[in-house]
């Protein structure tokens, strides 16, 4: 009997080595595209539907009314049951791709790429997880003393980042989504985790809700997660706080810290997916995939912002509003020196890390991107972070690698939109590489520089409300007099002095609204006040803000042409263009397919003459417009100002006609 059971196990071995995971490709979705994405059709609710009240919300304040694209429409009910007849046993259902993901054998791989309906099968890549090193001895509780908060040995971490002086203002992440992917967590038996907001958990490994170790999983499986939870989360007087550790949480295991150490991109990709439907305003992930299996590895040209399959994740979870953050990897010292992937994304903030003084570590991933894009983003404290150890209730280490670092910029993004709930997360973005310590000179080695809470907080920043805009500018000089919080804006050739700023309830914000002016005019200003004490400041100290009117994002070190990524949507041209002549004007840009594209044409006067609609194909796309308005008439030689809308964010570009 035992030579059959024996005789038996190898060859189920056998079978089991013979299989592979593949992504299967799918031409379409089973619907035309413009029927799917009809308000009224069946799959347009259901994808709809799939959405928390949360996630509408925040779609509907980066996208607009057109929340629902091509990627969220399902994966054909058809196409998926013909695979199940096959005996395939379907593992992740990837809609943003119109793919799933699946175990092939060597027959079934070769059926599947003979359907129809299939437009290609390729391998889930794979990578040996680096476990980080990790202090496990318990260490001492001490004491120390913030007007607010007992911050223990998590003070240093924080205090580099100015998260302490944000705290004591009672911001603390409220009202806010965080999603962590990771490789669990035990968080329910530890004093800084177990009373934190968990709104959901899932365990994309295992395709289960317990993320904490289960039977058959690595002794140290949740280390890493749970120490990263703690990080961004943990909340215990005198020994351990996060700096948002007041935001709610969704918690995705997608790593298989195995003896085999397999991390598989398909697992990052679904939970990314599962995370936005319910809402999350954030993402951070300290993982991230370079080092491939030999013969099927990514390389350095593939991180271009579009290749790996966790970076196009990435992408589309930023064009739904999600503002995302990872690590940029520990890669310094090694041959690859470089970032990983997802944190070549276009718009992610890859953390790199400093140590408690600030310089640069030597294991820290550099840029730039394959395609010349800057890296990492920005830093936090990477070295010797303090976090709470998986398997205990009291216990806490010390961990170094950008992956620690990672948490605390996330968490700063928390307290930027606990703060200021209305913005986009493009000004998110933008607010916080220009507030970082290096953003007037940023390089490939630390980004824009360390992260800063307090200055990023500080920044203006703009709020629509029904086309009019509202500056707000925080101040945390306990001591400012109310009255003397001014501001001097200028356009064209008028300039208008020292308005007197509206004080806020919360007696840290002021508040003023801009006059109705012209779509696209160039708006320059700066903000001056003075305390009890008769010190004068001015807000910035050199040069002034600027910012086009219609376009939300308030530039300081930036020049305009930094807030479009010159992958992303090109300037217009000819520009000036002759229609008679140059009969077209153009602009082109890359999507990933199936995405929304609005442009609206406004005149000197700021009554729209032209708007249209495009859902974009695959790769580079081009809008052309001939000068004709919408209702059917060649437009007024003049200046003119386009807003578009793409991909969650608003972007204003002047073109001007002469006939």
């Amino acid at each position: 009997m035992i030579r059959y059971i024996t005789f038996i196990t190898i060859i189920l071995s056998s079978l089991l080595v013979a299989q592979e995971k593949y992504f299967i490709y799918f031409n379409d979705k089973g619907i035309d595209s413009k029927t799917a994405l009809n308000k009224s059709s069946e799959a347009y609710n259901e994808a709809l539907g799939k959405l928390s009240p949360h996630a509408i919300e925040r779609r509907m304040k980066n996208m607009g009314d057109d929340i629902i694209t091509y990627e969220d429409i399902s994966i054909s009910q058809s196409y998926k049951d013909q695979l199940i007849a096959l005996g395939i046993n379907i593992i992740h259902e990837l809609s943003w791709f119109n793919s799933v993901s699946a175990y092939l054998s060597r027959e079934q791989l070769t059926k599947v790429k003979s359907l129809p309906f299939v437009k290609s099968v390729e391998p889930v890549k794979k990578l040996y997880f680096e476990k980080p090193d990790l202090t496990k001895s318990e260490l001492s509780k001490i004491n120390y003393s913030d007007s607010v908060i007992n911050y223990g040995n998590s003070f240093n971490q924080l205090n580099l980042s100015d998260v302490p002086v944000v705290q004591a203002k009672g911001i603390n992440g409220k009202g806010v989504i965080v999603g962590i992917l990771d490789t669990g967590f035990d968080w329910k038996q530890q004093e800084s985790l177990k009373d934190r907001t968990v709104l959901a958990e899932y365990d994309f490994v295992s395709n289960d809700s317990i993320t904490a170790n289960q039977p058959g999983d690595a002794i140290d499986q949740d280390r890493h997660g749970t120490f990263i939870f703690s990080i961004i989360a943990g909340f215990y007087d005198s020994v351990m706080v996060g700096p948002a550790f007041n935001a709610s949480y969704i918690l995705a295991k997608t790593e298989n810290v195995s003896s085999e150490l397999q991390v598989e991109e398909d697992n990052y990709a679904a939970a990314l997916i599962w995370m936005e439907s319910l809402g999350v305003d954030i993402t951070t992930s300290s993982l991230g995939y370079n080092t491939f299996d030999s013969g099927d590895s990514y390389t350095y040209s593939d991180l271009n912002g579009k290749t790996t399959i966790v970076t196009k994740a990435v992408n589309l979870a930023f064009q739904r509003g999600v503002s995302t953050f990872t690590a940029a990897g520990n890669e310094g010292n090694t041959s690859w020196k470089y970032i990983i992937a997802p944190a070549d994304a276009f718009d992610i903030i890859a953390v790199g890390a400093v140590d408690v003084n600030g310089n640069h570590a030597s294991f820290s991933s550099i840029g730039p991107t394959a395609d010349g894009r800057i890296k990492p983003d920005v830093d936090a404290m990477g070295v010797n972070v303090y976090g709470a150890l998986a398997g205990t209730v009291d216990k806490y280490g010390f961990s170094s690698g950008t992956s620690t670092a990672t948490p605390i910029a996330s968490g700063i993004g928390a307290l930027l939109l606990s703060k200021y709930p209305y913005l986009r997360n493009y000004q998110i973005r933008s607010i916080i590489l220009e507030t970082a310590s290096n953003s007037a000179t940023p390089n490939n080695l630390i980004g824009y520089g360390i992260i800063s809470a307090k200055r990023a907080i500080e920044f203006p920043n703009l709020e629509s409300i029904n086309d009019n805009f509202v500056l707000h500018k925080a101040i945390f000089n306990d001591k400012v007099d109310p009255a003397s919080v001014k501001i001097s804006y200028f356009y064209d050739n008028v300039v208008i002095p020292n308005v007197m700023m509206k004080r806020e309830s919360d007696n840290v914000s002021y508040t003023f609204s801009f006059p109705q002016l012209t779509f696209g005019k160039d708006i320059k200003f700066y903000i001056t006040y003075s305390d009890s004490l008769n010190h004068s400041f001015r807000s910035p100290e050199q040069g002034e803000y600027k910012f086009e009117y219609g376009v939300n994002l308030i530039l300081l070190n930036f020049a305009p042409s930094n807030r479009i990524n010159y992958n992303v949507i090109s300037d217009f041209y000819p520009n000036p263009f002759i229609p008679a002549n140059n009969k077209n004007v153009k602009l082109n840009f890359l999507s990933s397919g199936k995405e929304l594209f609005k442009i609206t044409i406004i005149d000197a006067a700021g009554q729209q003459v032209f708007e249209k609609n495009l859902l974009t194909d695959i790769g580079e796309n081009i809008f052309e417009w001939d000068g004709i308005s919408n209702h059917g008439y060649l437009v007024a030689s003049g200046v003119y100002f386009a807003l578009i809308r793409f991909q969650g964010k608003e972007f204003g570009k002047k073109l001007v006609l002469l006939k």
